[in-house]
């Protein structure tokens, strides 16, 4: 029998071989009839031609069941059986139907495939694929030969990673699994599949052989990773294969794996569009990279060398990811310098957590960091000269802390982002710090404090490029370090040569100056969005430019509820400042006044972090005789804040979650506040003592005591006496 090409004359693939198809019969003679030979396999020498991995599709089934002797003769005879029409589906471990009858009732497993081989002959049909099994064969018939081939080798594919994932699972001697690894990588580079799981498999495999194997030698560690690194230059690892690569950087810095083959990997991470939210572990294997270059001898001239060939020899990097993507890496750095204190704070994510990415932002209070701004009267001394005002260009300030920068050059600097940047700057972000702080005793352990020296640096190089330095303002501009980095007597120092360079740099892009940036209206509106509660809490507090910046909502029509605008006025109303510039502004827009005229808001919700004073000034400054919702969650407030409140005769829903409001205060509402209906108590201090008074107020209808010292016997005296009661929430404690 002449084999012929199951493609055409044109077909570029060639036949290599003309032995039998299963060994058991001789090559015919020339001149032998058509039919009387068996049919010969066809191998495929690919030039070039690259297909996708298929994970299903249709094509025609026909299964020979036959002794093996008789093979040969069955495949070429003239009629083959019936063709089933089937959609096959390649799974992990097998071949299966999506209509499990006929002859793929039953799927077929890839370890019971002993062969996968192309047929072609003539006087039967085309585009064939043989599949040898035991006591059997499966035909596979394609529409065209691309389509068959694409069938063959994502056949194969599938037959071998099968193959692989057993061997591998069960490791007996390590170098026969080294040298099945090398085997592994070598099929994947050189397979013509052309799919993201064709590199990744192999990765994942061998991933899964190191998590299950943590008792190799050092040695056995690095024949790995030398074996798998060509799969590593297009490919990212898989975050078991990046655990494992962190270990090895934090024990063996100075091997010379470390730079020949993770340099690659880390540069490309580097280069392209990486969310490290969604792979945090590679954000870890960078950082611990970096580290393990900060181990060399040469310590941060490598790492500085390593910076330069990220950015490129030009003075434009032509890779707009890799600035972010170190700034990234450096934050998670120095955030996990601090750890230890960030961890003993209230309702603070572990490192663990944000390494892992579990943290959820609606299930935790937003941590409000520093701030950078220029000189206020009310940040700088009475006594400082205007020139010594002028010096003093940047200030990272609070109530409790005051870093100063003095830059060399004369000029009004003050770090802000791109005017036309889509990511407007945040004022407020950071001017929230805790009074702990300014008490607060920074020491680091000897790991921490080198690896806070060694990102600080890197910071430090960041800014000293001129092309990376506007990027860089934007991206540090909101300071998105925690409170205890900003307490650091060591941090802010190095910190300060980051700020230097911005102010230094003339480009408007990267210094504007504060008092016009504030005044856009689309970072009114972002603020209005995102940061309204604290921009109120500190011009209540007197902040003069929060003052002006919620002026500036009002005047620009940014705020379009009404009580959101009432409780503005009262809170420029509550200040000697905010209430001239208030009269100001309804000196040139009269409707203000008209809205005031109506009344008091109807709800009203306090900024986080507020304090009993807090709530004191902003009542104490206009009418809320319509107030019928507070928000006091999440606040300061105490008892002492209780006097206060008996003072709203409309007030009909409280909300007291998470604050130090204690029994005290309890007793006193439940003496004046007898309309109240909806009272939120979660996680208060409250305990029988004060819940008992609660059985006045019989308009009660919504109860909350989550998380409270709330006992059975009070529960059920509660319910007996409060008949409204129809919600109440009682988890978490002994009633529950």
């Amino acid at each position: 029998m002449d084999l012929t090409s199951s493609s055409g004359g044109g077909d570029p693939r060639q036949i290599e071989e003309t032995k039998p198809l299963l060994g058991g019969d001789v090559p015919a003679p020339e001149g032998t009839k058509m039919g009387a030979v068996p049919c010969r396999r066809a191998l495929l020498l690919c030039n070039g031609m690259r297909y996708k991995l298929l994970q299903e599709g249709d094509i025609q089934v026909c299964v020979i069941r036959h002794p093996r002797t008789f093979l040969s003769k069955i495949l070429t005879s003239k009629f083959l059986r019936r063709w089933e029409p089937h959609h096959l589906t390649l799974a992990d471990n097998s071949l299966a139907s999506a209509t499990p009858t006929g002859y793929m009732e039953n799927s077929v497993s890839y370890s019971a495939i002993e062969d996968v081989q192309l047929l072609s002959w003539e006087n039967a049909p085309k585009y064939c694929l043989q599949l040898t099994i035991p006591g059997g064969t499966v035909l596979l018939q394609a529409a065209n030969s691309y389509l068959r081939d694409q069938w063959f080798h994502s056949l194969q594919w599938k037959k071998k990673i099968y193959k692989y994932k057993k061997v591998l699972s069960n490791p007996s001697r390590w170098e026969v699994v080294l040298k099945e690894i090398r085997t592994l990588v070598d099929m994947a580079l050189t397979s013509p599949l052309q799919d993201d799981s064709i590199n990744q498999a192999p990765l994942e495999i061998v991933s899964k052989l190191l998590s299950e194997n943590t008792n190799l030698t050092t040695q056995e560690h690095e024949n790995i990773i030398v074996a798998i690194a060509p799969l590593l230059e297009n490919n990212h690892p898989p975050p078991d294969l990046c655990e494992f690569f962190c270990k090895h950087c934090r024990e063996r810095p100075r091997s010379m794996v470390v730079i020949e083959v993770f340099t690659p990997v880390v540069q490309r991470i580097l280069k392209h569009n990486m969310d490290f939210g969604k792979c945090p572990r590679l954000r870890l294997f960078t950082q611990e990279y970096i580290l393990a270059l900060n181990e060399l001898n040469a310590g941060m001239e490598v790492v500085k060398k390593f910076i330069q060939s990220m950015h490129g020899p030009t003075g434009h990097c032509p890779h707009p990811r890799v600035l972010p993507n170190l700034v990234a890496v450096c934050l998670a750095a120095i955030y996990s310098c601090y750890e230890e204190f960030i961890n003993s704070r209230d309702n603070s994510p572990s490192l663990k957590e944000i390494r892992n990415g579990c943290q959820q932002p609606c299930d935790r209070k937003p941590t409000l960091p520093l701030r950078l701004l220029h000189p206020s009267p009310d940040l700088v001394s009475q006594e400082a000269t205007l020139s010594e005002a002028r010096l003093k260009s940047v200030v990272v300030a609070s109530s409790e802390i005051h870093v100063e920068v003095e830059p060399a050059s004369t000029a009004k600097p003050a770090l802000t982002a791109s005017a036309g940047d889509d990511n407007e700057p945040n004022l407020i972000d950071c001017l929230m710090v805790s009074p702990a702080c300014s008490t607060m005793s920074i020491e680091l352990g000897p790991q921490a404090d080198r690896t806070l020296g060694c990102y600080v640096e890197i910071l430090k190089l960041l800014s000293d490029y001129d092309d990376w330095r506007p990027s860089l303002a934007s991206l540090l501009q909101p300071i998105p370090f925690p409170k205890e980095a900003l307490a650091h007597e060591k941090f802010t120092k190095e910190l300060k040569y980051v700020i230097q360079r911005f102010a230094e740099d003339p480009r408007q892009e990267v210094h504007i100056l504060m008092g016009s940036c504030y005044k856009t209206k689309k970072f009114l509106l972002s603020l209005a969005e995102n940061k309204l509660g604290p921009c109120m809490l500190l011009a209540l507090r007197g902040n003069q430019t929060m003052v002006e910046i919620l002026c500036l909502m009002l005047e620009y029509n940014i705020i379009d509820n009404n009580d959101t605008q009432l409780q503005i006025i009262s809170t420029l109303e509550s200040t000697g400042v905010g209430k001239r510039m208030y009269e100001q502004l309804c000196d040139r827009q009269r409707e203000l006044k008209e809205l005031q005229r109506k009344g008091g808001p109807t709800r009203l919700t306090l900024p986080s972090k507020s304090t009993d004073a807090d709530l004191a000034r902003l009542l104490s400054s206009g009418s809320f005789g319509n107030l019928e919702n507070l928000s006091l969650a999440f606040t300061n407030v105490t008892s002492a804040c209780a006097e206060h409140l008996i003072k709203l005769p409309s007030l009909k829903q409280l909300n007291l979650w998470s604050t130090q409001f204690g029994d005290a205060g309890l007793r006193l509402l439940s003496e004046h506040l007898t309309m109240l209906q909806v009272l939120n108590l979660c996680e208060t201090p409250v305990t029988d003592a004060g819940l008992l008074a609660l059985s006045s107020m019989k308009s009660l209808c919504s109860l909350n005591m989550n998380s409270t010292k709330l006992s059975a016997d009070t529960y059920e005296d509660l319910k007996a006496k409060l008949p409204n009661l129809k919600e109440v929430d009682v988890r978490y404690t002994e009633a529950w």
